[in-house]
């Protein structure tokens, strides 16, 4: 059985890795606008205005509908390269780097969420400052990410 799944994903590696890749990037492209939203919703938005529940209509469907499945799809198609014969080498330092970069960005993507049920429930607490200084979260673990996986440093 084991060899079955091992030789399935050895075959498909490369599917696999190109839809970790799509994946990623539309993952990544919400961890960048969100917080943008986020921004102009805390500086230039009155709770409970017509503008509020646009923003909080276009802030509930990037994380729905784009973020959410983008991320868990990272995720599985991630999991799926970890476990290719081959792929990772968990002697050397780079996987270990990648894999806690990317816990930190699935934290990131639940610190958003979390601040969008607070913009929903009128109790958003948060500067556009903070959201601008939190925008530069996912940038830096890119560069982490890519760095290490491309250098394998």
């Amino acid at each position: 059985m084991l060899a079955t799944i091992t030789g399935f994903l050895a075959d498909w590696y490369l599917v696999t890795k190109s839809l970790h890749v799509i994946s990623v990037i539309a993952w990544m492209a919400g961890l960048f606008y969100l917080p943008r939203l986020y921004v102009y919703h805390a500086e230039q938005v009155q709770a409970g205005s017509r503008t509020d529940a646009m923003f909080q209509t276009m802030e509930r469907r990037l994380l729905r509908a784009i973020m959410n499945p983008a991320m868990l799809a990272a995720w599985v198609f991630g999991l799926a390269l970890v476990f290719t014969p081959g792929i990772v080498d968990w002697s050397e330092p780079w996987p270990w780097v990648k894999a806690g970069s990317v816990l930190t960005m699935t934290w990131f993507h639940h610190w958003l969420s979390r601040r969008r049920k607070e913009f929903a429930a009128g109790k958003n607490s948060r500067s556009g400052r903070t959201y601008r200084m939190m925008n530069e979260v996912p940038t830096v673990l890119m560069v982490v990410i890519v760095f290490a996986v491309i250098t394998r440093f």
